[in-house]
This record gives C-alpha cells, sequence and structure tokens, in this order.
C-alpha cells in the first residue's frame, strides 16, 4: 500500500521555499532587536539565526521603510524645523580612506535630519558625506514636503545659506545658530565634551521668533539615534561596513521614530501628533508580497 505522506510532500523547489522563508515572529524580533541598540550579530544570536539572515531582513525591511516614508511624508503642515547632521563613518574613519576605496561610500557618512519642534516628526533625513550638494539634496527634498510657511534653524554649515535660499526663496523665516566653544581646560581627556560657552544667532531671511531659533530638540534625537543604532555607537566594532547597510537602517530607525515609538512627552508616536497616523504601527507581513505593512 502506497505511504499516504508521499503525496503530500512538496516539490523540491517548493521546499526551498519554505527553507527560505523566515517566520514572521523571528522577523519581528529582529527589527525589534536592531531599533533598540543591538548589533547584527547581537541579534542572530539572541534569536538562534545565522548575522547573513538578520542583514537580509534589515535590507528589506529598510527598502520598504523607505518607501513607506517616502510615500506618507507629503504635505506636512509643520510650523518650527529644526536641522542637523550627525556623524558616523563606514568601513573606516576618514584620515584612513585610501585613491583605492569609494569617496562615496567610505570614511564620514553624515545623517541630515530635520525635525518637527512642536511633534518630533522628522520629515525627512539624507545620508551622505557633509558637503554642499548633500546639503542642497536634503534642502530639496525637506521644500517639497511643507505645505505652509515654516521656521528653520540650522548649525552654523555654510552650505545652508544657499540651500535655503534655491529651495524656499523668501517663503521662510530662516536663522542659523552657531555654537560658540571654549577653549581646552585643563585635566582635559581626550573624549571630554567641549564646553559651550555662548550661541551666536544670526537671522538669515524672514522674520524668525527668537523663541524658536534651536536646534536641541533635533541634538536630542541625534543622542537617541546613537542610543537606539547600535552603527552609531562610539569606541566599538559595531559600525557600518557597507553604505547600502548603513541606508537601510536609517531608515527603518526613522520610520520606527515616527510611526512606531511613543514619545515620553507627546504620549503618543510623532506621526500621531502630526496627524499621520491614529494608532501606533507594529511590524507585520503581507505575506503575497513579502513587503512590510502599518499594524
Amino acid at each position: 500500500m502506497p505511504n499516504p505522506k508521499k503525496h503530500f510532500r512538496p516539490a523540491p523547489q517548493e521546499r526551498q521555499a519554505e527553507m527560505n522563508v523566515l517566520p514572521i515572529e523571528k522577523q519581528t524580533q529582529i527589527i525589534s532587536a536592531l531599533v533598540e541598540g543591538n548589533s547584527i550579530r547581537a541579534t542572530a544570536r539572541m534569536i538562534g539565526i545565522e548575522h547573513k539572515t538578520v542583514m537580509r531582513v534589515l535590507l528589506r525591511t529598510g527598502d520598504r521603510c523607505a518607501i513607506l516614508l517616502n510615500e506618507r511624508m507629503r504635505r506636512l503642515s509643520c510650523k518650527v524645523l529644526q536641522l542637523d547632521e550627525i556623524w558616523t563613518y563606514c568601513r573606516k574613519h576618514e584620515r584612513f580612506v585610501t585613491g583605492d576605496d569609494n569617496p562615496v561610500e567610505v570614511g564620514d557618512q553624515y545623517v541630515f535630519v530635520a525635525m518637527d519642534s512642536d511633534t518630533k516628526l522628522v520629515p525627512c533625513f539624507r545620508v551622505g558625506k557633509r558637503n554642499a550638494a548633500n546639503t542642497w539634496h536634503f534642502v530639496q527634498d525637506l521644500e517639497t514636503r511643507l505645505a505652509t510657511r515654516v521656521q528653520l534653524t540650522t548649525d552654523g554649515l555654510g552650505p545652508y545659506r544657499n540651500a535655503v535660499e534655491d529651495a524656499f526663496g523668501s517663503n521662510v523665516d530662516y536663522a542659523q545658530l552657531q555654537k560658540i566653544y571654549g577653549a581646552s581646560v585643563e585635566n582635559e581627556t581626550r573624549y571630554s565634551p567641549a564646553v559651550c560657552i555662548g550661541c551666536d544667532l544670526k537671522v538669515v531671511s524672514g522674520d524668525p521668533d527668537p523663541k524658536h531659533v534651536s536646534t536641541s530638540f533635533v541634538e536630542r534625537q541625534n543622542l537617541t539615534m546613537r542610543m537606539g543604532t547600535r552603527r552609531f555607537t562610539r569606541l566599538t566594532n559595531g559600525f557600518s561596513k557597507k553604505a547600502e547597510n548603513h541606508a537601510a537602517m536609517v531608515a527603518i530607525h526613522f520610520m520606527h521614530h515616527n510611526f512606531a515609538r511613543i514619545h515620553k512627552t507627546l504620549r503618543v508616536t510623532p506621526a500621531m501628533a502630526a496627524g499621520l497616523a491614529d494608532h501606533v504601527w507594529e511590524p507585520r507581513r503581507n505575506r503575497s508580497s513579502g513587503k512590510l505593512k502599518r499594524g
């Protein structure tokens, strides 16, 4: 008598497909671990999978998060925005980059970040070198996402002036806030933070309200990114080795920040505070398309 189980065995290609599909529970665990500051290999050890599997989930989810953020961050009614850049590096420090390395993907990598002071929403970001070209593209992208006139505050980075003028023209209230740091003090160690002894405020265009000229909120977000993203933790070996993986993790971080993480002061997510969502999003997978969906 034939074995009835034989007729229910999947074909070889079907079995291979089944083995390659990671359960949704483990995919959720991977993303949850990564956005809480765990490294790739630590996440792999905790969940009991290979680190290459973690990286595949990272890349796939990062691509989808970038698409969702691009689609959702439109016609925003932000009023006061703060802009800043957070430093990290990919593969090696800038001083060790040689002629054999790709100068765009290797060395210093900055994340340009815009944050709404009221809702803590991050409408856009850009990963790249801290130069005039990336500054210009970052501000151009920001302008296309806004529905109303805004007040902008940036640090003293020179290219911001031309970039803001090209993107907004006269339809912006813009000020630069340059921090002034004191000289080295006695007994200062190598990693001691410099002492800020003052700020230089310059009105560039429009009529910005001095009460809202600040970069404190976006700088606090930089700390959140360093605490919650292992790639940004200083003095470790968890830094990014590939620019593609780095960009994917940044997209996941800001997707989680905007839609999935409840802000302590607001008691809702930034997206809920901005009217872009009515509930907290959670990672979920559309089994037919393999794409991240809202919770």
